[in-house]
């Protein structure tokens, strides 16, 4: 069992497990993200998820598009994880890495996942935007059904909508977030001894750190992700967004700080998300090979 995990797949498949523990804690969140984003009110984040819950419940409203988290899971962030955790064991002495190579590590991660997973982050986008509609208007109830439309009304291609400012943000989210989780999770026992007696506080307050710069780096690439994957097309017209670049200049006209829309969410979220999936990773990868993931 350790000779497996330490290969590519075993990598994979431990961060789509730690994935899928994060998401059921975390995806309402996601669901309150997406509404600000892309609804036509601008309120908080409290009044979102609260009109969202009167509007549609919990298993309808909050939690819905979980099939899609968990699809989402197993493509975008089994890469993204995975394969950063196995470029960076395979050098000699991963702990004498440094920074800028885990950086590039994780941009090459957030990439591949990134375009593993966007057909599972656009349904996601969807099945969370739909959230406050009537169950008559939805596009779907289940990933499988609302992908299945995609294919039907808008073709095959039309699943990587939106890829461009996707890969955009995964690059940036993944480099960020698991190069200062690693970098982070080194340094802190030098400053204080109780970040070496407490390897999880130590890991909490890593992921922490990783966590707001990881969000404020990706934040301007969810946003127009978001938009570009939840614009309706018309049957006879141009559609609002001709590229990402048309989508980012229009959001920035409409004031710097619409490209921030959603970041409390995406932080509170993020954080949560990073610390349980990273946590469950490092421990899942300590008890199969006694080596750490990260």
């Amino acid at each position: 069992m350790s000779d497996i995990a330490k290969t590519l797949p075993g990598k994979m498949s431990i961060a789509a497990t730690g994935g899928m523990g994060a998401a059921i804690f975390c995806h309402p969140l996601d669901v309150v993200r997406v509404m600000m984003q892309v609804g036509e009110k601008k309120q908080g984040t409290v009044a979102t998820a609260v009109e969202v819950f009167q509007t549609s419940g919990l298993k309808r409203g909050l939690y819905s598009g979980l099939s899609a988290g968990f699809l989402r899971q197993w493509t975008y962030g089994a890469c993204r994880i995975g394969i950063y955790s196995f470029l960076l064991n395979s050098q000699a002495e991963p702990s004498k890495v440094g920074f800028g190579t885990k950086l590039a590590f994780g941009m090459i991660s957030g990439g591949i996942g990134s375009v593993a997973g966007t057909p599972a982050e656009l349904a996601l986008v969807r099945m969370s935007a739909d959230a406050k509609l009537p169950l008559a208007e939805r596009r779907g109830a289940g990933v499988h059904k609302v992908l299945g439309g995609i294919i039907q009304d808008e073709g095959f291609l039309a699943m990587w909508r939106g890829v461009t400012p996707t890969v955009a943000r995964a690059m940036s989210l993944s480099s960020v977030v698991l190069a200062v989780t690693s970098e982070s999770k080194q340094r802190l026992p030098g400053v204080h001894s109780v970040f070496e007696a407490n390897p999880t506080f130590n890991m909490a307050v890593s992921t922490l750190i990783a966590s707001f710069c990881g969000t404020i780096a990706s934040q301007p690439f969810d946003v127009v992700k978001s938009k570009m994957q939840n614009m309706v097309i018309p049957a006879n017209g141009a559609p609002p967004y001709s590229s990402a670049i048309d989508c980012a200049t229009k959001c920035f006209r409409q004031g710097p700080m619409t490209l921030m829309l959603g970041f409390t969410p995406a932080f509170i979220k993020l954080t949560p998300y990073t610390m349980i999936s990273l946590t469950l990773v490092e421990k899942i990868t300590q008890l199969l090979t006694g080596k750490s993931a990260l």
